[in-house]
């Protein structure tokens, strides 16, 4: 019976480094931690330094989680190296995504940048592929904006939502409200200029 016990240790183990290296990846301290998975110090102490001395539990395991970005699934049964890219906000590679976005790419500049830059090409998620393949056709935001400021707007949107799932995750996330509130007010209120109102049309006789 022994032997159960031991294997949940080490598993229990491998938990807690895995969330550690995690954590270093982020670069996050100690505290910063404990903000953003809403822990105890203690309990963030012991995971990220001594090593769990009793099974973590699904409620720590599930803050953690999400602090990082990830699900409790992934945490649990993915190794180190597969986790990283995910936390990152990069998906598992999608080869379909990827062939599409190679033959459907047609703008002369737009295929030139993806021989040049066949890195970033990688990281592009499959419905950023789309987004983009429909900024090449004619007249479009490639033509007016250029290829590099398209990708680059894709990109900045790809970081600033994984920053928004971050904050969510803490103490914070009524100041994004407050942020997000203001700025869609001012959305609105543009468009309110824009738009005629009704019932102002020029008068007859």
């Amino acid at each position: 019976m022994s032997v159960p016990a031991a294997s949940d240790e080490r598993g229990n183990d491998d938990l807690a480094r895995k969330i550690a290296k995690l954590v270093e990846e982020r670069g996050w301290n100690q505290e910063v931690f404990a903000k953003a998975c809403r822990l105890n110090r203690h309990t963030v102490r012991q995971i990220l330094h001594a090593g769990p001395q009793r099974r973590l539990r699904n409620a720590t395991v599930r803050s953690c989680a999400e602090a990082l970005g990830l699900t409790v699934n992934e945490l649990r049964t993915l190794p180190l190296e597969r986790l990283l890219p995910r936390m990152h906000g990069k998906p598992p590679a999608d080869e379909e995504a990827r062939k599409q976005l190679r033959s459907s790419a047609t703008l002369p500049e737009f295929v030139a940048w993806l021989e040049r830059n066949p890195d970033r090409a990688d990281d592009f998620r499959a419905d950023e592929i789309t987004e983009l393949l429909s900024m090449q056709e004619a007249g479009g935001a490639m033509e007016r904006l250029g290829v590099e400021q398209c990708v680059e707007n894709v990109e900045r949107k790809r970081e600033l939502l994984l920053q928004v799932k971050m904050i969510m995750s803490t103490e914070y996330i009524g100041l994004l409200e407050q942020v997000v509130d203001l700025v869609m007010h001012k959305i609105n209120a543009g468009r309110q200029q824009q738009s005629p109102t009704p019932g102002r049309g020029p008068r007859v006789g």
